[in-house]
């Protein structure tokens, strides 16, 4: 598989502390890439620096090739999305209108939204089970209900890159697994996935790869089936954890 986004040797540091050190990976297309670690051990930071909104302390990025750091932001954006953990509401938006703004790498800042784009708007609002809500504004949604908006409008930028902070956040069982599949879908159509992840669970029956930080600059990356043990989420979280197998999953959980 061809990949989309690397990087080499790149350390990520906060507050003087290094969180990530000489992180060397190859991103492929066509795959999901979880995130997983305790809070503050780096998955937002990495996720950022990935995408060209913080400098790292080492290291290179490249996006098909070329150096994040030589590309303009108006074009890292129409290869690369970034679905943020907190989304602060700067107008006040409709749910139509917040997911069409995905439009805007694609134009110039006075081109006007097509037709074509507010069809495919509509589309995503009813697969993401938003129907009935799309003149509704974003103030009054949910935490979840905003969570899938925000997707919808990476969704309807259609970058090949996909980062994100925290996708399940604030979602019911229901709708996790719901974003989950959808981004599967990507994945199956050549989308290059990589998302930061609470639940192991989530992370064993989804990704391909998976990267686990552990904090004081250690990381590891490999094949998600070789990563996602017991063993290794014990050592990652410092509580036991048991596979447990179901009639068509085996599941991650703390023991």
């Amino acid at each position: 598989m061809t990949a989309t986004l690397c990087c080499e040797q790149l350390s990520i540091s906060v507050a003087g502390r290094t969180l990530v050190r000489n992180l060397s990976l190859k991103l492929p297309a066509g795959s999901i890439t979880c995130i997983l670690g305790v809070n503050g051990s780096g998955k937002t930071l990495t996720l950022h620096t990935l995408a060209g909104l913080r400098s790292s302390t080492g290291g290179s990025i490249q996006l098909f090739g070329d150096e994040l750091s030589e590309l303009s932001r108006r074009q890292i954006a129409t290869r690369l999305g970034l679905l943020l953990q907190v989304h602060e509401d700067a107008f006040p938006v409709t749910v139509l209108e917040a997911i069409m703004m995905g439009q805007y790498s694609q134009r110039s800042f006075w081109e006007q939204t097509s037709v074509l784009g507010e069809q495919t708007a509509r589309q995503i609002i009813e697969e993401l089970g938003l129907a009935g809500l799309a003149h509704r504004l974003i103030s009054s949604l949910s935490g979840g209900e905003r969570r899938r908006v925000a997707i919808g409008t990476m969704r309807l930028q259609n970058p090949d890159i996909w980062l994100l902070d925290e996708p399940t956040n604030h979602l019911d069982p229901q709708h996790q697994m719901s974003v989950m599949t959808m981004l599967q879908v990507l994945s199956s159509q050549g989308k290059t996935v990589m998302a930061s992840i609470h639940d192991p669970m989530l992370a064993a029956r989804y990704a391909n790869f998976a990267l686990l930080l552990h904090g004081n600059g250690r990381w590891q990356f490999d094949k998600a089936e070789l990563l996602l043990t017991p063993a290794r989420m014990q050592e990652l979280y410092a509580i036991p954890y048991e596979s447990i197998q179901g009639e068509r999953f085996s599941s991650l959980v703390p023991a």
